[in-house]
């Protein structure tokens, strides 16, 4: 008898629950780990190409310039002349991009889509660091944000600085509390844009 209860002590302890929020850190953790800039990368291999990595490890898809087909693995990256392959729109639906990644978005000229869905780490910095990137105010024509919780009016108004922007979507993002002024001064910085509500 005394026997046994020395060996069962080691197998029960085996079925412990972590204590409650320590996954989220872990995986918060993670997450910032995989959205660390490599600057050495972009010189080594350019922005696209770095980019796209950021985006697949982060469980983005791109797709590039002149394809039909959405890049969703990380190790099938196309390989071959670096300059071949441009990034022309981003899905980062159910990834973890954030804020501390968004400098691979810089050197990206040709980006003309991006979905920003059920992204937990997007917040109203992010929208305006993507705002402010010079190619991106050039090339982006069509933005959809949708169900990302942590957006807010701010973030949202802070998109006019997209001068050729032609489309945006929002949807379910209960952060806009103030959708019909945020509506109104977008579309009086960009009166060429198409705004699509889908907001309670």
């Amino acid at each position: 008898m005394v026997l046994w209860g020395k060996l069962a002590q080691p197998v029960r302890s085996l079925g412990k629950v972590p204590p409650p929020g320590t996954c989220r850190r872990f995986w918060g953790w993670l997450n910032a780990i995989f959205n660390k800039v490599d600057y050495e990368r972009i010189q080594a291999v350019g922005p696209d190409r770095a980019a796209s990595e950021w985006l697949l490890r982060c469980g983005a898809l791109v797709r590039y310039r002149g394809y039909e087909k959405w890049q969703q693995d990380y190790n099938g990256l196309p390989t071959g002349p670096l300059e071949k392959y441009k990034i022309e729109a981003i899905n980062a639906t159910d990834s973890c991009i954030m804020y501390r990644g968004f400098d691979y978005l810089d050197g990206l000229e040709h980006v003309t889509e991006i979905k920003l869905q059920k992204c937990i780490y997007i917040q109203d910095e992010c929208l305006q660091r993507l705002s402010e990137t010079k190619n991106l105010q050039k090339s982006l024509l069509q933005l959809q944000i949708i169900s990302c919780g942590n957006v807010t009016d701010r973030g949202i108004v802070a998109l006019h600085k997209l001068r050729n922007l032609e489309y945006l979507y929002l949807s379910d993002l209960p952060g806009i509390r103030e959708k019909e002024t945020t509506a109104h001064v977008l579309q009086q910085a960009l009166p060429n844009l198409e705004l699509e509500l889908d907001l309670e």
